[in-house]
């Protein structure tokens, strides 16, 4: 405590000038260098809480980049504009921009948007209550820095997230939200409107922030709505209902007792039996070898020919082959 009157009375009486102001600085960057990020938050806080003017430089710090005070803003409905989305995020502080995004192709709502704010400490007001109620659909916001990776993609979502098939057309979102937020507080939830027709397609989504209360919806036994019993599970169990295994082949039976793919021929009569059958095994000793059949034709003799005498070429024209017995050809070795 004496430390820091002997300080305040040195820079009382140097005058607080520049010079003084730098030296200080110098003077704490080591000692402020090994503090961790924790401490050093610690430590601005309440030098903000007991200095107006320090706090008002931290704001000012804060909100000097647009990334900390822009939100990604989703689940609008349709038929929401950019003056609806401004009202419902003006209630967090003083909005610098924000508009929803349309399609430029048909003109309509692509169904999200974008809010900046003026202050950081406003788009952390606002991100502290992410779910709002707009135009009777729950819209979601989170930093548009973040994407949709900083939307609910935690491993707890699969069990959270809650379909409700067999909605009566006349069920709003907000009827929906207000049915089952008796079982825990909503994150998120909607009925999903055609984009066209902005109809009820019979079905919506409800995101509950626990487990627990999604496991209640699912087990309350009480689901009439609207005046018809609704089906409420989890959301990538009816997912994956929706991908259709491909069935096999018929197969039909065809005269003999065969099976084969394809459809079965009018007048076709079904054998009685089917394929493959079991077969007997035959006996080794079923059958004797055959004996050997007596010769039917009698042996002749040998008979030796004479030898052809060979005709001598006459010189100029070309040698005759030699022709044995039956005109065949007769080979003649060389001599």
């Amino acid at each position: 405590m004496e430390d820091m009157k002997k300080r305040k009375m040195e820079e009382g009486s140097n005058g607080g000038g520049p010079t003084s102001t730098a030296a200080t600085q110098e003077r704490l960057r080591p000692l402020l260098d090994p503090l961790s990020k924790s401490q050093l938050v610690d430590l601005l806080s309440r030098l903000g809480s007991q200095y107006p003017s320090v706090a008002e430089e931290i704001k000012t710090i804060a909100s000097s980049d647009p990334v900390h005070r822009k939100l990604f803003v989703r689940g609008l409905g349709w038929n929401t504009t950019s003056e609806t989305l401004c009202a419902a995020f003006l209630v967090h502080g003083e909005i610098e921009e924000g508009a929803v995004i349309y399609d430029k192709a048909t003109g309509k709502s692509r169904g999200y948007g974008f809010i900046t704010y003026k202050h950081m400490e406003s788009a952390q007001s606002a991100l502290a209550a992410q779910s709002k109620l707009i135009d009777g659909r729950m819209a979601v916001c989170n930093l548009a820095c973040e994407g949709l990776s900083g939307a609910s993609t935690t491993a707890d979502l699969a069990q959270r997230k809650l379909y409700v098939g067999g909605l009566s057309p006349e069920i709003t979102s907000e009827m929906l939200l207000n049915f089952f937020g008796r079982h825990g507080e909503i994150e998120e939830g909607s009925v999903a409107y055609g984009k066209d027709t902005n109809e009820s397609r019979g079905f919506g989504f409800v995101t509950y922030k626990t487990v627990e209360a999604a496991k209640k919806a699912i087990d309350d036994p009480q689901k009439l709505l609207g005046g018809r019993t609704v089906i409420v599970k989890l959301a990538d169990t009816h997912k994956g209902r929706t991908q259709q295994t491909q069935l096999p082949t018929p197969m039909v039976q065809v005269p003999g007792g065969y099976m084969q793919p394809g459809k079965a021929h009018a007048g076709t009569v079904p054998v009685g039996y089917s394929y493959p059958q079991t077969m007997a095994s035959y006996p080794a000793s079923s059958y004797s070898s055959p004996t050997a059949a007596p010769s039917t034709y009698q042996t002749h003799p040998r008979f030796s020919y004479a030898p052809v005498p060979v005709k001598k070429d006459h010189p100029g024209l070309s040698p005759t082959p030699a022709v044995g017995m039956g005109g065949y050809p007769y080979y003649v070795p060389k001599q």
